[in-house]
Order: C-alpha cells, then structure tokens, then sequence
C-alpha cells in the first residue's frame, strides 16, 4: 500500500527478577480515516517500586490514553489531544489515592511514569512525564528524545520528581519533528534502557529481521544478562513507509464520487428536488432544495465547474460539511443527515429563512449601539465555536453571515476554515496562507506571521465597525499589506469621525481589537464582548491632569508670585489710602 503510513512494531515485557510487573505498554494502529486524522499511538508506562498499587496505575495510564485519544477531536492537534487525555487520567490517579490509604504518602499511591510516541501524516510526537525513555536509534548510538523527571540529591542518590498521579495537575513534555522513512524508534522502562546500547539493539534487529517482537523479547534477554534487577519493557518501531509529502490529510473522501450535473428548477437530483438557485460564485453554486423523503427544505451546495479539474479544491469543498458536523453551535450553519448512500459530490446544509448581514446593513445604515452589539456576540459565540476545536474560521465578511427571521446570527460557508489537526504532518494551507477576503482579513496573514485566534477577532471588529458606519476602518489599506513597515503606516479612521454621536469609550473598544498587532488586541473574543457591554477605566476618556500633579514645583512658585503680587497690591492700596 503506497500513500500512506506503515509502520512494523514490536513489544516485549517481562517482571525480570521482580514478584510483580509494574510496568505496562501498548499500542493502537488504526486504519482508514483515524489514521489520517489521529495517527499511530504507542504508549509505556512504569510503575513506583514503593507503591503496591503502581501497576495499577500503568495499566489504567496507558489504556485510557490508547482508548481515549483516537476518540477525541479529529480537528484537534495530537498535542491538545493527548494533554486533554493524560489530564484526565492524572486527575483520575491522584483522586484514586486521595481516596485511598496512601493519602498522605504519594509514593505509595497510584503513581506511574509515562511515555508515548504518536506518529501521524509524515511527523512524530512525543509526549512525556517521568523517567520512561524514548529513544531514535541510530548507527553508533541511540538519541534520548526524552527527559529523565528526576531530582538527584547526591551522586549516587535520585527522585522521581514528575509522574502521572503524583499531583492534582501535571506538566506534561512535548516534541515533534518530521519522520523519515526507515527509522527506528526504541520505548523503554528503566529496567531494560539502562542495561541496552545501540549495538544490542542493532544486533537484535539483524538476528530477528522483520520479526520485532522477538528483537523485543531479545533485548528484555539481553538487559536481565547485563544485571537487571528491575522490570523490564522494550517497544520497537520501524518506518516502513509514509504519505507522499504534497498528501492531504483531509478525512472527506472523494473516491466513487461523481461531479454533478448542472442544476435546474424542477430537476430531480439524489433524492432531492430542486427548488430555485441561490447563489452562484466563482468557487460554487448554491440551489434550494426539498428533501423527496421528509419535505424538509435544504441547501445544497455543488462545485463551480471551473474548479473541478482542481482535486485539492475539490477535497476541502468536501471539507466544509466535515467542518460543519463537529461544530455545535446555535450560531454556526449544521449540516444536513444523510442517510442514503451519495453518488455526487456535493454538500447539504440546513436552509435558513433570512437575509445576510450585507443585506442587514443596506437596510439600516445607521443603526443603534445595541443592535450590532447583539449581532457581534452572536457571530462571536460562533467563532468560539470553531476556537473550542482549533480550527480558525478565516473567512468572517457581511456575505458569510445570515440573520433568520427570530434574529438569530449564524456563519456560514466553510471553505476557507484551517483546521490545525488536519494540517499538522501535512502540507495542508497554514494559517498564514491568504484564503480570506481581503479587506476583512487581518495584517498579519500578508506579512506572514501567520492567523490565529485574535485574526478571527479582527474580521469580526471590522464587521463591527463597518455595521456601526457603513466604512472599513482601514479603508482598503490592509490588502496593500506586504511587510511589517506597511503594518507600521496602517491609519485608523476614528469611528467618531462617521458617528460622532457614538460614545469615545466605543471607539476605543474596537481600536483595540482592530490593532495591526495582533498581541495587542483583546485576548479573547470573550474580553471584546465584555468589553462592548461593559468597558474598564482604560476606555474612557482621561481628564487632563491638574498642574500640581503635573508640574508641582512650578504649581508653587506661581501660586507664590500670585499671593506676593496680592500683597503688594494690599499694601499700595493701603498707603495710597485708596
């Protein structure tokens, strides 16, 4: 099979000369779309020799992060992902000793090192806590890819000083970097690492060939002849093959997948019957439709033609509706189930009576504060929609939002979403590539320091300010971006300068989220909405401050010539007897 991962792994355990094996491994090799959107995982843990419940507490680390992590987001990168994981399973450890007789004494408490090695698209992750090793073997030597958590208080004396289960919280190490194709990987409890080099590990392979289970199994032999007194547990991990550097690691699949005919009214097409078209672009057409089985009004959405000779423009059209179905929101456009097998290529999505904000703003060119505040929070809560599954909306512009009848706000149109654990390991478009449309789209995407969640916020500042005055802050300044130097020269048009009815403090608000720099805008779409409702000191306006705190010591000496002046006019008027 070309195309895609392969790897051949090998595991081997054994308790060595101890009563109990504390230690404990595994791995989870998935197929079909997990594997592109997850990835490989292999994971050893190791237990506290002080404690007659650690290899409890290595059986419960590893299994849960190899059930748990294949089941969380697919739009999360492996990072947030695994964290969330061992997160979960440190607190779980550390509340099983709370519980238990070892309260007051963590080493003997549910306690365990951890490694894992997650191996997705054409990268490797490590993630790590304690003094389980992982190593990248090479010709003369092995690479430690790992840091030993431990606390030395003499030569000959050491602590493990970072473990799951030790605390209510946990720091967790991590590293990536890109794979090659033919490199070994070796895991590794402290019973078999310190007894093992890169020439018993080479000679294993070479005696066992394909067969790494046995290589496994051969160095756990090799390790107890060098003197292990302790468990051992050794993994072995061969690339065997990786996806095609330019590969998309997009989940939605196009394979049996037919282009679709033109659309007409009256036209019958997948079990829907068209209705009226909505919209056409250079990038698709849009049809009303009804559902032949429930009556049920849809939107459906087909390629333009000229783009379906583009198979990555293709691909992330098919990205949209997987977008849509891991988002839920009130204020983010949901697609539509589809039960019945399809022979096209084509998106459904819920169809929404209303207009778009474009349109809302025509038909009132001047509104009130409180309506575009009650719009903003909207689209904000959507936009934290995307943010909770790290993924950046990167389009956010009047057309790409709607307003049902009720007034509900939702976004719609994904196609230009970036969705970070889908571009990790991938070539993916970065979030610095421009996708947008430009004058909504923030600085920092022309100058290449790439978009983030605070890009987002700028898009949805300009919608602000453009609802408020009909204008764009910057004018079309932003699409003439290409350095820093341009982001340097961009002016801000106060907004009081088209509504100078409308507070100062409001002014300040969005001055702040449409910051050419984007670390100096509010942290959070949370603070920007905080802020529009309820503005802090530093949005109003400052009073001048008086001359005494600005100048004391000319405050004195004028007030003085002022009281010697009065004075010596008492006194002329007192000898001139006027």
């Amino acid at each position: 099979m070309t195309g895609a991962l392969r790897i051949t792994l090998g595991q081997h355990s054994r308790a060595g000369r101890k009563p109990i094996n504390q230690d404990f491994h595994g791995a989870a090799l998935p197929t079909g779309a997990l594997l592109h959107t997850k990835g490989i995982a292999i994971a050893i843990a190791d237990g506290i020799g002080s404690s007659a419940v650690s290899q409890v507490a290595s059986a419960a680390a590893v299994r849960s992060f190899l059930d748990d992590y294949h089941d969380t987001s697919e739009a999360w990168t492996v990072r947030r992902s695994a964290q969330r994981v061992l997160e979960a399973t440190n607190a779980w450890l550390h509340a099983q000793t709370r519980r238990s007789d070892a309260r007051f004494d963590p080493d003997r408490g549910y306690v365990c090192t951890f490694s894992a090695l997650i191996l997705k698209g054409r990268e490797a992750h490590v993630l790590h806590v304690g003094d389980t090793r992982v190593y990248r073997v090479h010709a003369q030597a092995l690479e430690q890819l790992t840091e030993d958590h431990r606390l030395h208080a003499s030569s000959v004396e050491t602590y493990l000083a970072r473990a799951l289960g030790m605390g209510p919280s946990i720091e967790i190490d991590y590293r990536h970097w890109p794979l090659a194709p033919g490199e070994v990987y070796l895991l590794a409890s402290d019973g078999a690492y310190e007894h093992l080099d890169a020439a018993a590990v080479h000679h294993a392979l070479r005696t066992h060939g394909d067969d790494l289970d046995a290589a496994a199994a051969g160095l756990v032999d090799t390790a107890l002849a060098r003197g292990s007194q302790d468990n051992l547990t050794v993994q072995l991990v061969r690339i065997d093959g990786l996806p095609e550097p330019e590969a998309r690691h997009l989940p939605a699949q196009r394979e049996g997948l037919a282009l679709p005919p033109p659309l007409q009214p009256r036209m019958r097409f997948e079990g829907y019957t068209i209705v009226r078209e909505l919209h056409a672009s250079a990038r698709s057409h849009v049809h009303l439709a009804l559902d032949d089985a429930t009556g049920q009004q849809v939107v459906l959405k087909t390629p333009a033609v000229d783009l379906r000779e583009q198979p990555a423009w293709l691909d992330r059209f098919l990205l949209e509706e997987w977008v849509a179905r891991r988002l839920d929101s009130a204020h983010v456009l949901k697609p539509c189930a589809i039960e019945r097998p399809r022979q096209h290529l084509f998106v459904a999505m819920e169809h929404i009576e209303g207009h778009t904000l474009a349109q809302w703003m025509t038909d009132h060119p001047a509104p009130d504060l409180d309506a575009v505040r009650r719009i903003t929070e909207q689209i904000a809560r959507g936009l934290q929609a995307f943010h909770r599954k790290e993924m950046l909306h990167q389009d956010l512009r009047p057309e790409n939002v709607m307003i049902d009848a009720t007034g509900t706000v939702k976004i719609i149109d994904f196609g230009a979403v970036h969705v970070a654990g889908l571009a990790e390991g991938s070539s993916a478009p970065r979030p610095d590539a421009l996708v947008g449309t430009l004058q909504y789209t923030a600085p920092e995407y022309f100058t290449g320091q790439g978009g983030s969640a605070a890009s987002d916020l700028f898009s949805l500042a300009v919608l602000s300010y453009q609802m408020l005055t009909g204008q764009l802050p910057y004018g079309l300044q932003v699409t003439r971006v290409r350095t820093e130097r341009d982001v340097a020269r961009l002016h801000y048009t106060p907004l009081r300068e088209h509504r100078p009815e409308l507070p100062a403090w409001l002014d300040a608000v969005l001055r702040r989220a449409l910051h050419p720099q984007p670390h100096k805008r509010q942290e959070a779409l949370s603070e920007f909405i905080h802020d529009l409702h309820d503005p802090g000191l530093q949005y109003q306006p400052r009073r001048a401050p008086a001359l005494i705190e600005r100048h004391p010591v000319v405050f004195w000496k004028v007030l003085s010539a002022g009281l010697a002046l009065a004075v010596l006019l008492l006194l002329w008027l007192r000898v001139s007897g006027h």
